[in-house]
């Protein structure tokens, strides 16, 4: 094979590993973490820049120290941010790096499967249905061979493939003779020879100057929402202070520089930080239990589902099918059916090998099964197809050539010239065991050269080739965690449904009816949404009617998984809220995916989905945070300058103030959260945060107000004097009222925080207090204040807390989000998502850019 130096038999390891050294490994790592990069992101953060804008006018101004200390605000604002955000992008990389894809390659004479990072030009390759080419690839035989090459090219319809030289300067559209990386083989089957890799393949070099931007989630867009709510209340806060300011001859320097910490005080500066921190420590959390999210954010996706829609193999079976037997059409042991399906595999009869089939590989290793195919020779082979469900090869066999097809039993029954009433009891009895069968016919085929769908008729039956797919005990945990997670689990299998109703029995799933790919083509699309409510197993159904299925429960108003790991699976991945695939899934399941499992696991799937919801009820309780103390605590301020002949806190202590409080809510990502709040999906939702923001806000104003009828009334306190009190006050009831926020039921009592999030929360009402008497008090304008003051504090803030779960079970208890609301949000999210899932498939953001 001219200047790659290879034949049909392909390279030694030897010669692989020379290649390796002279080439380099088969990948595009254009997902990489920069620290710059990161950091750029930090500054160019609108509450920050409007942090530094305000130091520098503060500087100008000649006020040094307030810019000094605005400084130092920003520095700690910017450093907490990077560091999680750091960590963040560092867990995506690090989940991107264990995405694995593999390719069929003959090595030292035999077929094997190895990483497609360690592919060299000259390794020759087989290509089957459902992968991604993992190179480009010069074709040496194909079989009906299609690629899908939009991600190259644009064009939806696949690209006919053939072993045909083209001539040179052929345009990329028109290369029949070559598979380009990243395409997906559609149909069909080939053998090729690898000449690219990596940076120098077509989609290489295209991957390698893409950018890194990534379509936003509906998490992204509630918190955006969120912000912009706040950030139009600090407008209008903003507007109303310098107004009455200068309508009271107040300073303009200090009316303007109270403003603006007033906007950055209600501003969620480190929200951020706190999503990044939640998101890196979940993703941690589950790729260690083997699940990994494409993207960060998906993990709140993921906790988002309410309906499971699962395949039957490896998720409530064992995944390792092996063959128990081969019969007759009476069921009586026949080995002669084992060979005829063993010369209808998609493996070399001469040198063996790996198969890219379950069943193929079980048939090819059961004993004696190399002895079994004699002096045998094919001529041609159909691959499967989801829709023929069979596969046919053409054998020549001592002077005899036959045509051989294996597949599911009811397409090959209709194929065949007699029926059997013994060949229906047969499988009667098998399919009532809970095996899996797979029928084999023959006949006499001296006309034929090459094989066509049309071909496969008027055949014999020779038997059965039945397999064992074991129930695996543990799914039955794993279902009953699904269903504490309020999730309903459907099946959705090619098998035959006597086979998956005994499956499902011994696993304890009820049953609440089953449908067959022939029962739901005969119903409309209403009658379609039906009987997705009403059902739970789906036996032989097709890809299409897979991705209806999906389709159909969205509109029944629910929130979709669906679990697939084959071709066929593809379409319904792509239709789902939340795409879950596997490790070993084909190439085109794992890209159609959102989440990847390492485990064919349901129970690790209910743990994904567990710390979805745990993320984001924790992200939430920050949200709330900010919309009732941080509101309250600003209009007070806003209320106070109007009122008071001074600033009733200055820019820098509303800075510093605001900066503890969050500081303290760093820890939020490692509370508890509380069991109820896991059983149900919550969603983003604007109206609510608003409405908490008006009943909660005003309550932490009242005491505030409190607060300065105590300092002005009772203590008779000059500026300084007030201005500490309330700082202390603020302090201590925004930061506390965390335990109380954080659940709908008695904090400590029924809910209890985290250590980190009470030592965090604690501590920081300490320091605001310390600060006060510390020898930077005067530099920051404290001064010591009398102890009756701190007495009568911890009164305000024990009535506070109490007043708090009174106003928390009357506004829970009128609380009602819209259904409807609820759906439009799903349904733009799933747009959203799905619009960009196939840009993101050609954004080469792997280690790996196949997949």
């Amino acid at each position: 094979m001219g200047w790659l130096a290879t034949s049909t038999d392909g390279l030694s390891s030897s010669d692989a590993a020379e290649r390796i050294s002279r080439y380099g490994h088969n990948a595009v790592s254009t997902h990489h973490v920069s620290a710059i990069a990161v950091l750029g992101r930090q500054l160019r953060n609108a509450v920050l820049i409007l942090l530094a804008g305000t130091a520098i006018v503060s500087f100008f101004l000649g006020d040094g120290m307030q810019a000094l200390i605005i400084g130092v605000i920003l520095a700690a604002s910017v450093a907490l941010g990077f560091v999680n955000e750091y960590r963040a992008e560092k867990a995506a990389a690090a989940l991107h790096s264990a995405m694995r894809h593999s390719a069929v390659v003959r090595r030292d004479g035999g077929f094997v499967k190895l990483d497609v990072v360690d592919l060299v030009p000259g390794d020759v390759i087989r290509l089957s249905l459902g992968e991604a080419v993992p190179a480009d690839v010069r074709l040496v035989e194909v079989s009906g061979l299609e690629c899908d090459e939009s991600i190259l090219t644009g064009e939806s319809m696949g690209a006919e493939k053939s072993p045909e030289p083209v001539p040179a300067g052929t345009v990329l559209a028109e290369s029949s003779s070559v598979a380009f990386m990243g395409t997906i083989i559609s149909a069909g089957e080939g053998l090729g020879v690898v000449y690219a890799t990596g940076r120098q393949a077509e989609f290489g070099r295209i991957a390698a100057g893409l950018g890194q931007a990534q379509p936003e989630t509906e998490f992204q867009q509630g918190l955006r929402r969120f912000s912009y709510l706040l950030l139009q209340v600090a407008a209008a806060l903003v507007v109303i202070i310098l107004a009455s300011n200068l309508l009271l001859r107040k300073p303009v320097i200090d009316s303007v520089l109270f403003s603006l910490a007033i906007a950055v005080g209600i501003t969620p500066q480190l929200l951020p930080a706190v999503v990044s921190a939640s998101l890196a420590t979940g993703s941690r959390e589950l790729a260690k239990l083997k699940v990994l999210v494409k993207r960060l954010v998906c993990i709140e996706d993921l906790g988002d589902i309410d309906i499971l829609i699962t395949d039957k193999t490896g998720t409530l079976t064992q995944g390792r099918i092996s063959l128990i037997d081969t019969v007759d059409p009476t069921g009586a042991h026949d080995s002669s059916v084992q060979r005829l399906g063993l010369l209808a595999t998609d493996v070399d009869l001469r040198s063996g090998g790996a198969s890219a089939n379950p069943l193929d590989t079980a048939l090819w290793a059961a004993p004696q099964a190399r002895t079994l195919v004699g002096g045998a020779v094919r001529r041609a082979l159909l691959p499967f197809d989801p829709d023929r469900r069979a596969t046919s090869a053409l054998i020549d066999d001592n002077g005899n050539r036959v045509l051989v097809v294996k597949g599911a039993p009811e397409q090959v029954l209709a194929r065949c010239r007699l029926s059997s009433d013994d060949a229906a009891g047969t499988l009667d009895a098998l399919f009532d065991a809970g095996r899996r069968v797979v029928a084999v016919a023959v006949r006499s085929a001296p006309e034929l050269t090459s094989i066509t769908p049309d071909a496969e008729s008027n055949l014999d039956l020779a038997g059965f080739l039945v397999f064992a797919d074991e129930p695996k005990i543990a799914a039955r945990q794993s279902l009953d965690d699904l269903a504490a997670l309020g999730i309903e689990v459907k099946i959705a299998t090619g098998d035959n449904p006597r086979v998956a109703e005994k499956v499902c029995t011994d696993l304890g799933l009820r049953s609440k009816g089953t449908i067959t790919g022939t029962e739901l083509d005969n119903l409309g699309d209403d009658e379609f949404v039906e009987a997705v409510k009403i059902h739970t197993i789906f036996a032989r159904i097709s890809p299409e009617q897979k991705a209806h299925l999906v389709e159909s429960a969205r509109r029944g108003g629910r929130s979709v998984g669906f679990l697939g790991d084959g071709v066929n699976d593809a379409l319904a991945l792509h239709a789902a809220d939340v795409g879950i695939s596997v490790d070993s899934a084909t190439d085109v399941a794992k890209d159609a995916a959102d989440v990847v499992l390492l485990e064919k696991d349901l129970g690790v799937l209910a743990t994904g989905v567990a710390a979805g919801r745990r993320i984001f009820a924790n992200t939430v309780k920050y949200v709330l945070m900010g919309t009732s103390s941080n509101f309250g605590n600003m209009f007070s301020a806003a209320a106070a300058s109007a009122l008071l002949p001074f600033l009733p806190m200055l820019p820098s202590q509303i800075l510093l103030n605001n900066l503890l409080y969050d500081s303290s809510q760093l820890a939020i990502p490692t509370d508890n959260v509380d069991v109820d709040q896991l059983q149900a999906p919550s969603h983003w939702d604007v109206a609510f945060i608003r409405r908490f923001m008006l009943t909660f806000g005003p309550i932490s104003s009242l005491f505030d107000f409190l607060t300065f009828g105590l300092m002005l009334g009772v203590l008779h306190a000059g500026p300084t004097e007030f201005r500490t009190g309330w700082f202390v006050e603020s302090l201590a009831t925004q930061t506390l009222i965390i335990f109380a926020i954080r659940t709908r039921k008695v904090p400590f009592f029924r809910s209890r925080p985290s250590a980190w999030l009470t030592l965090t929360s604690l501590t920081v009402v300490a320091c605001g207090v310390v600060l006060t008497i510390s020898p930077v008090a005067r530099t920051l304008g404290f001064t010591p204040l009398p102890w009756p003051f701190f007495v009568t504090l911890a009164g305000f803030v024990l009535v506070y807390l109490i007043l708090v779960e009174l106003a928390k079970k009357l506004f829970y208890a009128e609380s009602v989000r819209p259904v409807a609301a609820l759906r439009r949000t799903r349904d733009r999210r799933h747009r959203i998502r799905k619009r960009a899932a196939r840009f993101s498939r050609s954004n080469g953001n792997s280690a790996h850019v196949p997949g």
